[in-house]
């Protein structure tokens, strides 16, 4: 069973989490340590036992042998909702694919609450979760989901992010995104809880010089709608059209107007008659 807790205020845990943790034989854990606080301070006296990424495939073959043999065991992570960027997605996958069955009881969940208090369009949303932490690999992961929007991908892009590198990270998206509205939440839930709203440029400059404290949440708005008008798009076809197949135009087009390249193709299709 995977067991939401809370992302910080620890009112925030639902009764049926408490029941099932107090239900279960053994709660495995991201960090005992940080588990044992939220146990200790609802009277919660199950036994536990580590669970992340250096021991799961190691921890698995025991775990399904324990539930094989009747043990509830329940699964939570530090903080939140387990698997989202936190360790357990290979115990459930081995779990399910050996017909082991899975619930859940839902809760609190940090990428959520920044979405929806980010002022942004909160659907449809991606999710990325964590970003490489070295900078050349950062931004090839942004410049891919920049490559993805210029194919038609329009969604406000949800990641998380370490404290202490979330300026230059700000400023990484303000270089590879252009300088969109943006949010940065932190310590949700609990009592410094701040979320800022602004420019990606503005954002990076102020966390440049203020590192944030906490848990840290970044949410990017959509990119914007191509300013190229349909008179405008249809003379660079027709141009293109006259030496080119369908797709090569439509390649073409779709490279120098930063359109996306599904919506070309498909005019470039319709005055080509096909």
């Amino acid at each position: 069973m995977l067991v939401s807790t809370p992302i910080g205020n620890l009112g925030d845990i639902s009764a049926r989490a408490l029941s099932a943790l107090r239900a279960a034989d053994l709660i495995l854990c991201e960090d005992t340590r940080v588990t044992a606080h939220l146990l200790r301070h609802f009277d919660v006296r199950g036994r536990t036992s580590s669970l992340h990424d250096h021991n799961e495939d190691a921890r698995i073959p025991d775990i399904l042998a324990r539930i094989g043999a009747g043990a509830i065991v329940a699964l939570v992570s530090d903080a939140g909702t387990p698997l989202v960027s936190d360790p357990g997605f290979r115990l459930v996958r081995t779990a399910l694919d050996a017909g082991v069955p899975v619930t859940a009881v839902p809760g609190a969940n940090a990428a959520v609450m920044a979405l929806t208090l980010s002022g942004l369009p909160p659907h449809p949303n991606y999710f990325h979760g964590f970003l490489p932490p070295r900078q050349a690999a950062r931004r090839a992961v942004l410049a891919r989901l920049r490559d993805a929007e210029q194919a038609g991908l329009s969604a406000t892009l949800v990641f998380y992010e370490s404290p202490h590198r979330t300026g230059e990270t700000l400023a990484d998206m303000a270089s590879v995104f252009g300088d969109r509205p943006a949010a940065v939440a932190r310590e949700l839930t609990k009592k410094f809880e701040e979320l800022r709203r602004g420019l990606l440029a503005e954002l990076a400059a102020h966390y440049a010089a203020e590192a944030p404290r906490g848990e840290v949440t970044l949410v990017v708005g959509p990119a914007p709608e191509p300013e190229t008008g349909t008179g405008e798009l249809d003379d660079l076809l027709r141009a293109a059209l006259r030496t080119q197949s369908v797709r090569e135009a439509a390649a073409g087009v779709a490279e120098a107007t930063g359109l996306p390249r599904k919506q070309v193709y498909a005019r470039a299709l319709e005055m080509a008659g096909k």
